[in-house]
């Protein structure tokens, strides 16, 4: 680790206790999970569907906490494999962090975007940095993780993996943080977007382009304020080395290297409350959690990751288009650092519906090949689950329950 990157880490080593409670440094009031679990129950058991009148964020803090109620009251989750809440690590929302611990994260961020890469070269003679792995992998196996079987679990796999990373390779002390949709905040008073020492960068320089196209190339998402590269913030000078391949905004080329060649260049964004207003609302939530998209995991994953015939764009693709820019395209969006938060959000809503829906909440549908094109066979909870370097193999049955202990062990707050 560069000299550098270890100083900041060693300073800031108190910023996050066991389980990440707040730093103590900051005088912020702890609480243990059992007295939130007893605070939450009261209001989670008055209201087992949260009124459609709250707002989607109000809702969804009534749905986590349901969550960890009926999680706590499972044997079964509290005792697996030698995880359980009282052990696990929590995963919060980037605005209730504290700026030492955003700082710590973006700190151990930049670390693994300093180290060299791991991927045999032929592999991925574009990558570059330990960073650059995570995004080759995903490039790789596009049309094999997203409108299939293996989407939801994928995904967890890949997120943990990379939270992993920042632990083991980069010092990092915490649990990956998420970013909440529904915060209401627009982005100049997001701690996420604001731009400032302790964010994930705000938007790119103005670029005249003309939106963005989404689903089968039939959803159209006007442009924001942006579309260049990242005008401030602590990513400000990052190099993006992969892709992209598909790119949906209007004049992002495709890389001429190939999707795995070298193509360096700066991060782009082009921040837009667009998708945000349109899919990112609570009667969606409500449908996907408990609604009528809950019924099973193939209408929650459906409705999750969008119904592009009906030019209904989904939770999962809006939240890569509210950055455009490089998150704009399906195979290298995780070149935007906000990638991994997006994806624990993605997470997390697939948590809460499994904690609410205990009874089918291993089942898995879908095939193997993306939206079943070419046609494939179902996917199995056998199937294997393979990042390359960036973490052992693992198999859709082993990655169903974020309390599992092999290799899962936290859950969300």
């Amino acid at each position: 680790m560069p000299p550098s990157f270890a100083a900041k880490l060693s300073v800031r080593k108190d910023c996050y206790l066991h389980a990440q409670t707040p730093c103590a440094s900051f005088g912020i009031m702890q609480i243990t999970l059992s007295a939130a679990i007893a605070l939450f129950s009261a209001a989670g058991q008055a209201l087992a569907v949260p009124a459609p009148t709250l707002s989607a964020d109000e809702i969804l803090q009534q749905l986590n906490s349901q969550s960890l109620i009926a999680l706590n009251s499972t044997s079964s989750a509290i005792a697996s494999r030698g995880c359980s809440l009282a052990n696990a690590y929590a995963r919060r929302d980037w605005n209730n962090l504290s700026s030492c611990q955003r700082t710590a994260y973006i700190d151990a961020v930049q670390c693994l975007m300093s180290k060299p890469s791991k991927a045999d070269p032929t592999f991925a003679p574009g990558a570059k940095t330990r960073y650059d792995d995570f995004v080759a992998v995903h490039i790789n196996q596009t049309l094999s993780i997203h409108g299939t079987g293996n989407f939801l679990t994928w995904h967890r796999y890949f997120t943990w993996a990379y939270e992993t990373a920042l632990r083991d390779e980069c010092g990092y002390k915490g649990a990956q943080p998420y970013w909440n949709w529904f915060d209401g905040k627009d982005f100049a008073s997001s701690p996420l977007f604001d731009g400032s020492p302790t964010s994930m960068s705000g938007d790119g320089s103005f670029v005249q382009h003309n939106g963005s196209l989404s689903g089968t190339n039939n959803i159209f998402l006007p442009s924001g304020n942006g579309g260049g590269c990242l005008k401030d913030g602590p990513f400000v000078n990052m190099t993006a080395n992969l892709g992209p391949v598909s790119p949906g905004m209007d004049g992002l080329a495709a890389s001429a290297t190939g999707p795995l060649g070298p193509n360096p260049r700066c991060l782009r964004r082009d921040l837009t409350k667009y998708s945000i207003d349109t899919w990112m609302t609570a009667s969606n939530l409500l449908n996907v959690t408990v609604g009528a998209a809950s019924v099973s995991v193939e209408t929650f994953q459906n409705e999750l990751q969008g119904r592009f015939g009906d030019q209904f764009l989904g939770m999962h693709a809006a939240g890569h288009f509210v950055m455009g820019g490089d998150s704009s395209d399906l195979f290298s969006s995780p070149s935007d650092p906000i990638f991994f938060l997006h994806h624990a959000m993605v997470d997390r809503l697939y948590w809460v519906w499994q904690a609410l829906h205990l009874d089918i909440a291993k089942n898995i549908a879908g095939t193997i090949t993306i939206l079943n094109t070419p046609p494939s066979r179902d996917a199995l909870l056998t199937d294997v689950i393979n990042l390359g370097v960036n973490a052992p193999e693992t198999t859709i049955g082993d990655s169903l329950s974020t309390l599992g202990g092999t290799p899962f062990c936290y859950y969300y707050l």
